[in-house]
């Protein structure tokens, strides 16, 4: 069994669509980054890396690669999770958390846990998504960005 934590963090950009766990949330300014600025996604894809001792994100997927610019983080995590499956691991379980004032996670909660297990091919039953706020304290507090944190359990395939 190997565990993994993930960690990213973005500011606002108000001239790209929010993504969050590659579900789009309208109405809310997006987030700045290299591809499409995910960090709960990017969170998770740092975590199954770390687990599966693969490195981290901007190793894989450096932010000077220009193909990458506004790449799906859904399509990196699959890549990175292919990585670590190749490795001889598979997830039994993540948890991403996003920490930020708004949006409010629960109404969007089912849409994000179905689409990262069907990025991961698992039953979304393996993922578990939640949020909470700083009470307006820090960069988050002040709503000036997002972060997110991911933790997960790998095992070693027979």
């Amino acid at each position: 069994m190997r565990v993994g934590l993930g960690f990213d963090s973005h500011g606002f950009d108000a001239s790209v669509p929010l993504v969050l766990g590659g579900v789009e949330f309208e109405d809310l300014p997006g987030l700045a980054g290299h591809s499409d600025g995910d960090v709960v996604t990017h969170a998770l894809i740092d975590a199954v890396l770390g687990a599966a001792n693969l490195g981290d994100i901007g190793a894989m997927f450096p932010s000077d690669d220009d193909e990458l610019s506004g790449i799906s983080s859904l399509l990196l995590l699959s890549r990175a999770y292919r990585r670590v499956q190749e490795a001889g691991y598979e997830l039994v379980n993540a948890h991403c958390v996003l920490i930020g004032e708004r949006p409010r996670v629960a109404d969007r909660r089912a849409e994000i846990v179905i689409r990262l297990a069907e990025t991961l091919g698992v039953e979304p039953g393996r993922i578990a998504v939640s949020g909470t706020t700083t009470d307006r304290l820090g960069f988050t507090g002040r709503g000036e960005g997002l972060a997110a944190q991911a933790v997960v359990l790998l095992r070693q395939r027979d």
